[in-house]
């Protein structure tokens, strides 16, 4: 019987495991990140295990924070081994696997005076997070913060006591501001457009709640940088724990299992320092615009391509969907034609590159990835990386039909059933109401597009309306094979 993961038993590990080539007495806390989810602990933790083993940036080691009650069970698996996890990189055959030590402590959710006073902590000047892309409480089709969210409101009058991180992070900066300590910069590394504009939106659209002097305090004094991320790391299951315990004699409560791509483009503004990432691969640029353009339109478009064709063929597997010869096609016609064509140039990189890497990863069948983690989300997936490549494309007076098809996809499958009437499980977090008008648009697709809040003014545009109506009628009359067989035949 193998032994659990804990810091007295590292030197036991199996020698094909990568341990952690420094001390932990030897890391001192420098980052709180709210979110200790598998991308955190394949990503941002990965990138300063590996500086930390360099000898470097022993300053910087993460301390985790939630601010849900249910994350409980996250931080108890983390505890009972030391804040160490396993991750294990698969591509086809190959797997390696690694131990990272980054994080040195995880607040108990639930404890806010725990979280106030670390972030009151002049040791602490990174404040990081992945809340996913739907945690910033901004206006899907506006992109604008919603100040009258009730858990917005109630954070403005109750702010010694909040309940949500930007609650928490504006009281953390108003304490350091009293006590006359630098404040930290607050870095988003979740993956939408402008990150760190939408995160600065959400802290001072908080702080102008409060009062008008210290949300201009916050616009000068506090740095939010933009970061585009990437890696493809699909949620932990039952199967990944055995998968480790049987490949690596590890028993680990919650290893993390991913692709070995990884990438992290990030702005250079700090306030208070940063550790020195670029020694282990991080890009550091003025602009990280033209980066995550490419990324959330590429890669990410192209997730939300494959998902839902793939879902009403009662496809469940993104390898698998991608064998499918119908849906690779499809992928690669929409994105030489439509997508990768609305994406502002960068120096140096070749688009038909980095797509023919995303469809190499996309096709990884290691990974273990899902459709229907794919599809999680649409109604905040859909405005982000999706609707930018239409408004582009409108904008130039160039062809949508493709992506046109994408949410008309999106809209068959909130109907709720794939093409054998298998039924599909609630999957965003506003389900019920996009069922409802998913359902009605079957005789009026209209009264999809008519969801202001993600279509926005799509719903007035004559072009959009009428393409994304005929993919919709196809996708109901001939089924989901037969409308992409018409679409890569150009006859939809």
């Amino acid at each position: 019987m193998t032994d659990r993961l804990t810091l007295d038993k590292l030197s036991q590990i199996n020698s094909k495991i990568e341990t952690p080539k420094y001390q932990r007495s030897q890391i001192s806390a420098g980052i709180l990140h709210f979110g200790i989810g598998n991308f955190h602990r394949a990503h941002q933790a990965v990138y300063l295990n590996d500086l930390f083993s360099l000898g470097s940036s022993h300053d910087w080691g993460i301390i985790g924070a939630s601010v849900r009650d249910a994350d409980i069970h996250i931080q108890q698996k983390l505890a009972a081994q030391d804040w160490l996890s396993t991750v294990v990189e698969r591509e086809n055959d190959i797997m390696s696997a690694s131990i990272t030590g980054a994080m040195i402590d995880y607040i108990e959710p639930g404890d806010t005076d725990g979280i106030l006073s670390t972030l009151s902590n002049p040791d602490i000047r990174i404040v990081s997070m992945t809340i996913t892309e739907g945690g910033y409480y901004i206006d899907a089709a506006s992109g604008k913060f919603n100040a009258e969210d009730p858990d917005i409101v109630w954070d403005a009058e109750h702010i010694d006591t909040p309940k949500t991180v930007f609650g928490l992070i504006l009281a953390g900066l108003m304490m350091r501001r009293e006590q006359g300590i630098v404040p930290f910069t607050v870095m988003s590394c979740d993956n939408l457009p402008g990150n760190g504009h939408v995160t600065a939106d959400a802290v001072i659209g908080l702080a102008e709640l409060v009062s008008d002097e210290l949300a201009q305090w916050v616009k000068k004094a506090v740095a939010f940088p933009n970061g585009m991320v990437d890696r493809i790391t699909p949620a932990t299951t039952e199967n990944e724990c055995k998968l480790v315990e049987a490949e690596f004699g590890v028993n680990d409560n919650w290893p993390v299992v991913c692709e070995p791509f990884r990438q992290w483009v990030l702005e250079d503004n700090f306030t208070a320092g940063r550790p020195e990432l670029e020694k282990v691969g991080v890009t550091f640029v003025e602009n990280v615009e033209p980066y995550e353009a490419m990324k959330l339109g590429i890669l990410n478009g192209g997730h939300a391509a494959i998902a839902y064709p793939a879902a009403l063929m009662d496809i469940q597997m993104v390898d698998q969907a991608m064998a499918e010869p119908l849906i690779s096609l499809y992928l690669t016609k929409l994105e030489n034609e439509e997508i990768i064509p609305s994406i502002a140039p960068i120096a140096g990189v070749d688009f038909a590159e980095y797509f023919d890497q995303v469809k190499d990863r996309f096709s990884n069948p290691s990974v273990g990835d899902t459709i229907k983690r794919l599809c999680f989300d649409g109604s905040n997936r859909q405005p982000k990386f999706i609707l930018p490549s239409v408004h582009n494309r409108l904008k130039d007076k160039k062809k949508i039909r493709g992506l046109a098809l994408v949410s008309a996809f999106w809209c068959r499958y909130c109907a709720g059933f794939t093409e054998t009437g298998i039924r599909l499980l609630p999957n965003d977090p506003i389900w019920d109401r996009l069922q409802i008008a998913a359902r009605a648009a079957k005789n009026d697709p209209k009264t999809f597009l008519q969801m202001d809040d993600i279509f926005g003014e799509l719903v007035n545009n004559r072009v959009y309306v009428e393409e994304f109506h005929n993919a919709l009628k196809t996708i109901w009359i001939e089924g989901t094979e037969q409308t992409l067989k018409l679409y890569l035949s150009d006859r939809l």
